[in-house]
Formats: C-alpha cells, structure tokens, sequence
C-alpha cells in the first residue's frame, strides 16, 4: 500500500480554498480511491503509484475547471514495503 498526501492551492480567485477542495474530494470519491482530508492536506491510501497519480490528476482537473486558471499541487508519497502500510496503522503508532 502506498500512502500519498495531496495539497492543492488554487490561485486567483480568493482566499477560501474549501469549494475548490471539495471539488476534488468529490473526484476522489468518484475514481474509488482511499481518501483521508485533514486541515492541511489529504492522505491517499492505493497499490500503486499509478493509481495515487491518477487520482491527483483528476483531483486537479476537477479543481480547473471551476474556472481557476493556476493551481499548485505539493504531493509527498510514503512507499513503504516492509509492513502494511496504511493511514490507520500510522495513526495507531502514534502516541498522544
């Protein structure tokens, strides 16, 4: 399982970014994939890389074509292969 965080910053058209987040939180929904939104960011959980690019592909292609002509999009991907590498066993690890 690979583990990918997503953050888009939409330019242009304000200071509010959450319409345009959700945009792509829908798509997320729509492709089938894991999906994990935080304050931040969000967490995609998939097999493969391909699958990860995918979804942010269309998760930045929902996002233009609401009319935003620049979108940034920071992706950092944890490929772990030693052990079962999932958002909910990260979040168990922790200790807090």
């Amino acid at each position: 399982m690979i583990l990918a965080e997503v953050t888009y910053v939409p330019i242009g058209l304000g200071t509010s970014a959450s319409r345009y987040i959700n945009a792509a939180l829908e798509e997320f929904k729509r492709y089938g994939i894991k999906f994990y939104p935080n304050s931040m960011g969000t967490v995609l959980e998939a097999g493969t890389l391909d699958e990860i690019f995918e979804a942010v592909k269309r998760g930045e292609r929902a996002i233009l074509s609401m009319g935003i002509k620049r979108v940034e999009t920071y992706v950092k991907i944890d490929d772990r292969i030693d052990v079962e590498n999932t958002a909910e066993r990260k979040i168990k690890a922790l200790k807090y």
